[in-house]
C-alpha cells in the first residue's frame, strides 16, 4: 500500500461511515484502519481514510469492489476484510456479455440527470427510478440546462406524473445560485451519485456542486440537442457543501437485473391494479376481468406506462434467469476443473 501524502480533511463521518458499518466489527478489528474505495482500477485501488488518500494494490483475495465500498486494513496497509453494503447499484454488463457490473456501492441518495432537451426521455427516467428504488436508495430527478428551455415546467409536469411524491428539481448546472437547490443532499457525511446517459450536463453540474472544474465538459451537437461524452470513470469527489460526490460515465445502456421489486415500486399503479385481476396469473391482454386492460380503456391508464414496465419486467427477468445460467455452469465448471486436478495429484501419488 502507498501513501499519496494528500492532505485528508475529513473524519470517518464526513467519508460516510455510519452505525451500520461500526456494527459488522469484530472485537478483533477494532484496530483496524477504516477506508472507503474512492475509484477502482484494473490492478489498483485508490482509497480515503483519516491519514489521506492511499493506494493499494488489487489481490485475488478481494471480492468485486465498486466505489463508494468500505474496506478494512491492517496496521500495515494490508486488505483485511469488505464491510457489507448499505446499498449497491449494479447493472448487467453492457453489450452480449454475460456478467454483472457494479455500479456505486453506499449512496444515500441518487441525482438522476436529464437535460431539457430532445434528450428528454421518460422511459429511461423509469428505468433508473427501478435502479434507484431496488437500491433503496432515495431518488431526485435533476433537469438541466433549465436556461436552454423556454418551458421548464412542462417537463416537470411529465416528471411528477410518474410519481407525486417524486423530487425533481430543475438547474441551470452553469450557475453556482442554480447548483444550491441540491445542497439540501450533499451534507457532511451525505453519499450522492450522479447519474444520467451521455451528454445531459453532468459533468456541468459535478464542477458547480464541487465550486471548480474538475471535470472538462462538452458542448451539445447541433443536429440532436445530445451532448458529448466527457466522464470516463468512476470516483468520489469530496463537495464544498461536506458531502461526496460519485459520478458515473454516461450509461448509453443500462440493462436492469435482478431488479423486480423496484419495477414494481415505480409502476406501484399497474401494481396495484393486477391484483384486482380476476385469475392470478393475468397476462393482461385478451383474458376476461382483467383490471389493466379496463384502466387502459377507461383512461386511467397510461398505455406508455404499461409498455414500459411490460419491457422492465420482461427484460430484468430474462438477464437474471441468463446470470443464474451463467453462475451455474461456472459452478459445475468448476467441479469438472477441480475433480481434474485431484485425479492428476492422484495419478503423480501413485508413480
Amino acid at each position: 500500500m502507498q501513501n499519496n501524502d494528500t492532505p485528508n480533511p475529513f473524519s470517518l463521518s464526513q467519508l460516510g461511515w455510519k452505525p451500520v458499518f461500526q456494527q459488522q466489527l469484530t472485537l478483533e478489528q477494532w484496530d483496524a484502519t477504516p477506508a472507503r474505495v474512492r475509484a477502482v482500477h484494473r490492478n489498483r485501488l485508490e482509497l480515503l481514510a483519516e491519514t489521506g488518500l492511499l493506494t493499494l494494490e488489487r489481490t485475488p483475495a478481494m471480492p468485486p469492489l465498486a466505489v463508494g465500498d468500505w474496506l478494512l486494513l491492517d496496521e500495515a496497509g494490508r486488505y483485511l476484510s469488505h464491510l457489507e453494503r448499505q446499498s449497491l447499484f449494479q447493472r448487467k454488463a453492457a453489450g452480449t456479455a454475460l456478467g454483472e457490473q457494479l455500479i456505486a456501492a453506499n449512496v444515500d441518495t441518487l441525482f438522476i440527470v436529464s437535460s431539457l432537451n430532445e434528450d428528454f426521455n421518460l422511459n429511461r427516467l423509469e428505468r433508473y427510478l427501478a435502479l434507484a428504488h431496488e437500491a433503496e436508495v432515495e431518488p431526485v430527478v435533476v433537469l438541466t440546462k433549465a436556461d436552454l428551455c423556454d418551458e421548464p415546467q412542462g417537463y416537470v409536469d411529465q416528471v411528477q406524473a410518474l410519481d407525486p411524491l417524486l423530487l425533481v428539481v430543475t438547474v441551470n448546472a452553469l450557475s453556482q445560485d442554480s447548483a444550491e437547490a441540491l445542497a439540501p443532499w450533499c451534507g457532511a457525511g451525505q453519499t450522492v451519485a450522479l447519474m444520467g446517459s451521455s451528454g445531459v450536463g453532468k459533468s456541468t453540474l459535478v464542477n458547480a456542486l464541487m465550486g471548480d472544474s474538475v471535470q472538462s465538459t462538452g458542448g451539445i451537437r447541433e443536429d440532436d440537442g445530445k451532448g458529448r461524452h466527457t466522464t470516463t470513470g468512476r470516483t468520489l469527489h469530496p463537495m464544498t457543501q461536506g458531502g461526496l460526490l460519485l459520478d458515473t460515465p454516461g450509461m448509453r445502456e443500462l440493462q436492469l437485473t435482478a431488479c423486480e421489486q423496484g419495477v414494481s415500486e415505480v409502476f406501484g399503479e399497474i401494481t396495484e391494479l393486477a391484483e384486482q385481476c380476476r385469475f392470478a396469473d393475468c397476462q393482461h391482454g385478451s383474458e376476461p376481468g382483467c383490471a389493466i386492460q379496463a384502466a387502459l380503456s377507461d383512461g386511467r391508464l397510461d398505455p406508455r406506462r404499461l409498455a414500459s414496465y411490460q419491457k422492465l419486467m420482461r427484460e430484468q427477468a430474462f438477464n437474471s434467469a441468463s446470470l443464474a445460467q451463467k453462475r451455474a455452469r461456472d459452478k459445475d465448471l468448476g467441479k469438472l476443473y477441480r475433480t481434474v486436478q485431484n485425479h492428476r495429484r492422484e495419478r503423480k501419488g501413485n508413480r
